[in-house]
């Protein structure tokens, strides 16, 4: 799933290509990227529209347009946004159609990507309140921060990392490589850290991210840049996808299991499993 270093490198490939050019069309080939929402609805809204923005505000994309009309675009798991691609390209969802004769095609395998219209800045700051947390990378993101979003809960910090509610734009890649960094076990209740511990993680997400970012992002399965480039990330994994292989700071293998509903990596020295873990409970690894 593209996560923020994904849709970051997306948003910079293609600011600057589109800002300031007209929408002369929105063609939406499936009706459900918009549902609720009527597709002609949304493609008469934007269309003739001069674009004034491209922004990103945890995993989703959002073109503002002309008289304050905002598309939130979400890409989900297998979403990307390919510009001049091929007419042939398959899984092509919506078409963008721009007044100097470029295009820009949302595809999408899976179908999961959705498209949200707004109107207003008011709109999209409500709409984000209730589903995004503080953005990691814009200095929000410290150690007293983490620890009071985390006072008193329970669930495995994995599980907290990818709750948007909290921290935006962290998945399943950048939260496995951010633990490793942070030298904490995905089990971890996310209340039970100490105070140098969050700040370690704090850190640790922003340096997984960054890193992503200047890897120009992960491509496992979909993920390009709009060029059709891929990203590059995916060959600097610490501990993502590297099960049965050595970790690089200790020489321990990285085994894999299942936190919080996802493929998990880990380094067994470098992230020692929870006490609670070792007295009675199932061990995971």
């Amino acid at each position: 799933m593209p996560e923020l270093p994904e849709v970051e490198t997306i948003r910079r490939g293609l600011e600057h290509l589109v800002v300031g050019r007209t929408l002369v069309a929105l063609t939406v080939h499936d009706a459900r990227w918009t549902m609720p929402l009527d597709p002609r609805v949304v493609e008469d809204a934007v269309a003739g529209r001069r674009i004034e923005a491209l922004r990103r505000r945890g995993k989703y994309l959002d073109l503002v347009v002309e008289d304050d009309v905002h598309l939130l675009m979400h890409l989900r798991m297998t979403g990307t946004l390919l510009y001049d691609t091929d007419p042939a390209q398959p899984h092509r969802r919506v078409t963008f159609t721009f007044d100097d004769g470029h295009e820009l095609a949302f595809c999408d395998p899976r179908r999961f990507g959705t498209g949200e219209l707004l109107l207003g800045q008011p709109a999209v700051d409500a709409f984000f309140a209730t589903r995004l947390g503080i953005e990691p990378l814009d200095g929000a993101l410290t150690g007293p921060a983490l620890k009071a979003l985390a006072r008193g809960r329970r669930a495995p910090i994995k599980a907290f990392l990818l709750d948007q509610r909290r921290v935006a734009g962290v998945g399943n890649i950048y939260a496995d490589e951010a633990l490793f960094r942070a030298r904490i076990h995905p089990l971890r209740e996310a209340g039970s850290l100490t105070g140098p511990q969050y700040d370690a993680l704090a850190a640790a997400v922003r340096d997984a991210l960054t890193a992503g970012l200047d890897a120009g992002g992960a491509t496992i399965d979909d993920f390009r840049h709009p060029d059709g480039v891929y990203g590059g990330f995916q060959h600097e994994f610490l501990v993502h996808r590297r099960e049965g292989e050595a970790c690089g700071e200790c020489g321990t293998v990285i085994v894999k299991f299942v936190a919080a509903g996802r493929g998990t990596y880990v380094c067994r020295r470098c992230q020692p499993v929870p006490r609670g873990r070792r007295r009675g409970r199932p061990a995971p690894v």
